[in-house]
């Protein structure tokens, strides 16, 4: 959930929307937790439904 600086994605993220190492990491880091939140909650629902 949690992102570090050597994810590629990071880096793509940063060069391509031309934000700074602080704004990049405070930005992939919410969307990184978005997701492996919203995951995990259809996993354990698509594991209910079996």
């Amino acid at each position: 959930m949690l992102s570090h600086v050597n994810d590629s994605g990071f880096w793509l993220a940063n060069r391509y929307l031309g934000l700074s190492e602080k704004q990049t990491l405070q930005t992939w880091t919410v969307m990184e937790t978005i997701i492996g939140t919203t995951g995990g909650v259809v996993a354990m629902i698509i594991f209910s439904l079996l």
